[in-house]
């Protein structure tokens, strides 16, 4: 079992974790981390413009006579997160590479910005389309956001910018400096899109729609799990690692399902970020509230007595580092199992309890220090089954670990023992001076 586990972390875990450190999968995944607040906030107005109480009720027909101005909060934030990530990814990118990041955020977001055609419009103007602006255009945001600035990085290493004397503000030189990458990126985009008519936001839709498909499978939901709690069991911060990856994916779904609430349309996806979040990481990775609650009910040794004990308030609120790292579950072959098994048997129920109509499909990001049932309530748009399904999992969680438990419960206890056996050895072989 060892050679195996050595074998796993040599070929696999430690590639990956160095993946995971790729400077432009690490701006995306800060790009898109920066964005959550703007997400957050905007997706609590959704739950404002649609509450969770019977439609006869004044408050809801006070929301629906004021939905469009309940809206533009909306609109303005998570409707256009696309806009907020193009910033964030550019802006990291760029100090990654000891860029001035404030231009690489200000040049992503023009050469993002010129993917989209304006409309003219009589007696308004030019009007620019918002529907890519939102989780639609996440993977072109990404795209050009990388593009833009690896032009900015062509153009510094090969000294094709304007140098300024010593004596200018150094605010001011480095606006000079980003002029030619500014101009080339500008240029080169309004060539694809308005002389050529390239519509770039169709052909990503075509690259990207087996991945947004695939992704929302039960074996798209599933993979992610699997290999989040396979490399936590390393020691490797598995959302670390498979976030920088799939997180993308998941705001994009978080994205269209909020669209589509605030269109009145059928939610379209299962699995953005928020149905792991609530469903199958109860307590952190590997459902662990549910171990900690084995430890409160069953513990026998004193260590795993004192750390449930410990570890409890944290888990509430999805903080599970002290549970991973001080039973540990990294690298211990009787707690392994079921913290990778547990959660992909909670997000099979979960995906089935969604698809089947059991559940509402989560569209609103709340903070993810929530309890789990809050988080889930919030989540789903107030939808009271969603916490039922919460503590079906919490529950499956908990009986799964137990026998597992147990045994490494027991390990420590002989442990423990035995220790004592041997202090009181030693402590009755030494010579009594008194």
């Amino acid at each position: 079992m060892q050679r195996f586990m050595d074998f796993l972390e040599k070929y696999l875990s430690i590639p990956m974790a160095k993946l995971s450190e790729q400077r432009h999968l690490r701006a995306i995944r800060d790009g898109v981390v920066s964005s959550l607040p703007f997400i957050i906030v905007g997706s609590m107005f959704l739950i404002v413009a649609f509450p969770p109480v019977p439609e006869s009720t004044a408050l809801y027909q006070w929301s629906q006579e004021h939905l469009f101005e309940i809206l533009i909060p909306y609109r303005m934030t998570m409707f256009i997160m696309s806009l907020y990530i193009t910033f964030g990814i550019g802006y990291n990118l760029a100090k990654s590479y000891k860029l001035d990041p404030l231009s690489g955020g200000q040049i992503a977001v023009a050469s993002f910005l010129l993917t989209l055609t304006p409309i003219a419009l009589d007696k308004v103007g030019f009007v620019l389309p918002m529907a890519n602006l939102g989780g639609h255009g996440l993977f072109m945001a990404m795209i050009v956001s990388i593009f833009s600035v690896e032009v900015m990085r062509f153009c510094k290493t090969r000294n094709i910018t304007i140098k300024m004397p010593e004596q200018v503000p150094p605010s001011v030189a480095r606006s000079f400096e980003a002029l030619i990458p500014v101009a080339f990126v500008v240029l080169f985009m309004t060539l694809i899109t308005v002389v050529l008519g390239i519509d770039l936001h169709s052909l990503v839709d075509q690259a990207v729609a087996p991945v947004v498909k695939a992704g929302d499978s039960l074996f798209g939901v599933l993979l992610p799990v699997f290999l989040i709690g396979f490399f936590w069991s390393f020691g490797i911060h598995g959302i670390s690692v498979i976030g920088a990856v799939a997180r993308p994916l998941w705001e994009k779904y978080l994205g269209a399902n909020a669209e589509a609430v605030a269109a009145g349309t059928p939610i379209p996806h299962v699995a953005p970020e928020t149905f792991f979040q609530w469903f199958v990481w109860i307590g952190g990775s590997g459902a662990t509230l549910g171990l900690v609650f084995a430890m409160l009910f069953f513990a026998k040794s004193s260590y795993l007595k004192a750390l449930g004990k410990t570890t409890l308030v944290p888990s509430l609120f999805n903080i599970n580092e002290p549970v991973i790292f001080g039973t540990p579950i990294v690298l211990n072959p009787m707690l392994i199992i079921p913290f990778i098994f547990i959660p992909m048997i909670t997000t099979t129920i979960s995906y089935f309890a969604t698809v089947l109509g059991f559940i509402s499909p989560t569209y609103v990001m709340a903070p993810w220090t929530l309890p789990a049932p809050i988080g889930a309530y919030l989540s789903t748009g107030g939808d009271w089954r969603a916490i039922v399904l919460v503590l079906v999992n919490i529950a499956i969680s908990f009986v799964i670990y137990i026998p597992f438990f147990k045994m490494y419960d027991q390990k420590l206890l002989d442990e423990e023992k035995a220790q004592s056996e041997e202090n009181k050895e030693t402590h009755s072989s030494e010579p009594n001076l008194a």
